[in-house]
C-alpha cells in the first residue's frame, strides 16, 4: 500500500508539531526527539551531531528541537553576505547558525510546513539575537521564494521526508542562482535496498522508509542540471541506510534542457510494515 502526498505531509507535520511543543516546554519526550542509535549502537540523530561550541551558543529550545542526521552548516562553507535557504528548518538551529556565518550583509531563510515549528524557530532566533533571518511557511516541494535568488541550499534530514522528491530537486535548482550550491545532510539507502526493504527498516516520518538510494539521489540531482554531485556517507542509521553529506552545484552557464537526462521515476513511499530503526526504539529523527 502506498501513501499519497497528503497522508505523508499529515504524518510528518503531526510528528514534528509534537516535537516543537515538547521543545517549547523544555521536554525531550516526544517521539521525534527520542534518541535513536545506529546499528553500531552510536547516536545517529539529534543535537549530538553539533559541536559543543555551537550547542552552547544556542537557545535550549533550538537544541532540543534539533532532530537531523548531520550538521549542514559545517559542510556548506557559508560566506559573508550570502543568502541561505534551509529546507525544513524546524526549530531554527541551522538558520541561526547560518545567519551568524553569513553576517549582517547576508540573510538566512527557513522554510517549514509546521506552524508550531515556525513559531518556535522565530522565538529561538529572537532569543539568539539574530535579525538577518526570515521564516517562511510552505513545503519543500513548492518553495515560496523567487527563482535564482539563493546562494546556498541546506537541509538536515528532511529531503527524505518529502512526498515528491523530484519536485524538491526542481525547486532547489530553480531557487539557486547560477554558481549556487547545495550542502545538505540526509539519509541515503544502499543501492541494493528496494523501497519495500527500506520501509521494513523504519517509518517514513522516522526518516527511513522515504530515503532515496545513492544512485536515485545522484540521478535526481543530475536530472535538474546540477553538477559536481558528491554523496558521502558519514555514519549508519539503520541496516543498509546511512546519514550522508550531499553536495552539488548549479552551473554558471545554464545547461540546455534537451541535454539534461530524463527525470528518473523515483520510488513512491510505501506503507511501513515495521517501525524498527536498527536499535529497537522505532523512532529515528
Amino acid at each position: 500500500m502506498t501513501l499519497d502526498e497528503t497522508e505523508i505531509h499529515d504524518e510528518v507535520r503531526a510528528r514534528y508539531a509534537e516535537a516543537a511543543l515538547a521543545a517549547s516546554a523544555s521536554r525531550s519526550d516526544s517521539a521525534a526527539q527520542t534518541s535513536c542509535c545506529g546499528p553500531d549502537g552510536s547516536a545517529a540523530f539529534g543535537e549530538i551531531l553539533y559541536a559543543d561550541a555551537d550547542r552552547a551558543s544556542l537557545p535550549d529550545a533550538a537544541v532540543l528541537a534539533s532532530l537531523g542526521c548531520g550538521n549542514p552548516t559545517a559542510i556548506a562553507d557559508l560566506r559573508e553576505g550570502e543568502r541561505v535557504l534551509d529546507l525544513g528548518s524546524g526549530g531554527g538551529i541551522d538558520v541561526i547558525l547560518s545567519a551568524r556565518r553569513v553576517g549582517p550583509t547576508g540573510r538566512a531563510f527557513g522554510l517549514d510546513m509546521t506552524d508550531e515549528m515556525l513559531e518556535l524557530a522565530a522565538r529561538n532566533a529572537a532569543e539568539a539575537g539574530v535579525t538577518n533571518v526570515e521564516f517562511v511557511r510552505g513545503t519543500i516541494e513548492s518553495v515560496p521564494l523567487p527563482s535564482s535568488t539563493i546562494d546556498v541550499v541546506i537541509s538536515n534530514c528532511v529531503i527524505n521526508l518529502a512526498a515528491d522528491k523530484a519536485a524538491v530537486f526542481r525547486e532547489i535548482a530553480r531557487v539557486l542562482r547560477p554558481g549556487g550550491r547545495v550542502g545538505v545532510s540526509d539519509v541515503v539507502a544502499d543501492d541494493a535496498l528496494s523501497p519495500a526493504e527500506r520501509a521494513e527498516r523504519g517509518s517514513f516520518a522516522g526518516c527511513i522508509a522515504g530515503a532515496l538510494s545513492f544512485e536515485e539521489y545522484r540521478a535526481g540531482l543530475a536530472a535538474v542540471g546540477l553538477t559536481g554531485i558528491e554523496i558521502v556517507p558519514t555514519h549508519p542509521v539503520a541496516d543498509g541506510l546511512h546519514a550522508a553529506i550531499v553536495r552539488a552545484v548549479k552551473p554558471l552557464v545554464a545547461t540546455a534542457s534537451d541535454a539534461l537526462p530524463a527525470m528518473p521515476a523515483l520510488p513512491r513511499p510505501l506503507q511501513v510494515t515495521s517501525s524498527s530503526c536498527g536499535c529497537g526504539s522505532g523512532v529515528c529523527c
